[in-house]
């Protein structure tokens, strides 16, 4: 396969949007080739025992996840698998389709490793997501489903689409995200406060237990479950913004364990724009990619004091190498992902930095990347 370094001129040659666009369309092909999925399990593929985690009631392969927004409505788990992911979050899904905000929307700075977007949940629906998914023939690695409401949707409203939204996901998801922190949906970040947070949770888990014990009862009567999951609980984690006050993402982290989160994602983009070199930090958005890295990794850390293990954390926001996500690691998260990584290096990222986590482990003399999580090791 021809190595990422030669694409990569004629893709940034292109508006972001559509490279994107053109770079889903060839994987997607690729895929469908015979023997298109083995070529890039030959190319990219690379597991160690060492990597294995287990939390959340799953076994991940690795801790290294590909973030929300990549692969909005699951068009690509086949390949995006093949390329050793230990798992996949799609979406973010809405309970209606939506169009996302105008064109363009979607920026590189690559004096920073960075990229600025303002999509706005632009995707084709819950419901379409979940006939996908429905409909694998396999499911490689675990799946996880990133929920948010509908811009029309008044924010007093939005526990309604996050529930709608549920339904539709909890079928086919091995854990399903609350996103109340995406910068791109008006108003959506106030969700995040703790009563608005409490009572979207509330809503939510109650449904999620209705439909467990329904699945619970047609399990009993005809022997075969209805997903991925079917008798066992699916995991709700809610997503954070970066950009939280100390007081706030303590207030915020308190809500969610009070009503039953089973974890916290950790972290979106952010609206900050410290010390970027670029014309287009004056874009509005939320940024993503190397200048992320601190301010997530902060909230890790942050987070990591909280919950005091009593739930799990995923860390993301600017992961571009294996002393990255080992960081993020012995700051507290139990598994990391990366998306802007992959917009400068390419899919090889992903076998480099799991290799290279292998490489850390065996220099700190430990058995087993779980022995990372919240060691402070970096």
């Amino acid at each position: 396969m021809m190595p990422y370094r030669c694409l990569r001129p004629a893709l940034f040659a292109l508006e972001a949007e559509r490279a994107h666009g053109l770079t889903m369309a060839a994987a997607a092909l690729v895929g469908r080739m015979p023997g298109g999925l083995a070529a890039l399990n030959a190319a990219y593929r690379f597991e160690h025992p060492a990597l294995a985690v287990e939390t959340l009631g799953l076994r991940f392969s690795n801790p290294l996840g590909l973030a929300a927004g990549f692969d909005k409505d699951g068009a690509l788990i086949a390949p995006l698998a093949a390329l050793g992911f230990g798992f996949l979050e799609l979406g973010t899904v809405t309970p209606r389709p939506q169009p996302g905000n105008p064109r363009p929307r979607m920026f590189r700075l690559p004096g920073d490793e960075a990229v600025i977007n303002r999509l706005g949940f632009n995707n084709r629906g819950a419901s379409a997501l979940a006939e996908r998914l429905a409909a694998l023939p396999a499911r490689p690695i675990p799946l996880g489903v990133n929920l948010g409401k509908n811009r029309d949707t008044p924010l007093e409203r939005a526990a309604v689409d996050y529930v709608e939204a549920l339904r539709a996901a909890h079928g086919v998801a091995d854990y399903v995200v609350i996103n109340v922190s995406s910068p791109n949906t008006p108003g959506l970040r106030s969700l995040q406060r703790a009563e608005e947070l409490r009572t979207i949770l509330r809503a939510v888990l109650a449904e999620r237990d209705t439909l467990e014990s329904a699945d619970g009862r047609r399990e009993g009567s005809s022997g075969h479950g209805s997903g991925p999951r079917s008798g066992h609980t699916v995991p709700l984690l809610v997503k954070v913004a970066p950009d939280l006050a100390p007081a706030d993402l303590e207030a915020t982290a308190q809500a969610a364990l009070e009503a039953g989160a089973d974890g916290l994602i950790a972290t979106n983009t952010t609206l900050r724009r410290d010390g970027l070199s670029e014309f287009a930090r004056s874009e509005a958005g939320g940024l993503s990619g190397r200048p992320l890295l601190p301010f997530a990794l902060d909230t890790v850390r942050r987070l990591h004091g909280l919950v005091r293990g009593r739930v799990p954390l995923i860390g993301v926001g600017g992961i571009a190498s294996a002393e990255d996500a080992y960081a993020f690691l012995g700051a507290g998260a139990t598994l990391v992902q990366l998306y802007t990584g992959l917009v400068y290096q390419g899919p090889g990222l992903v076998r480099r930095i799991k290799q290279d986590l292998v490489r850390l482990l065996a220099r700190d003399g430990l058995a087993s990347v779980a022995e990372v999580a919240g060691s402070g090791r970096h």
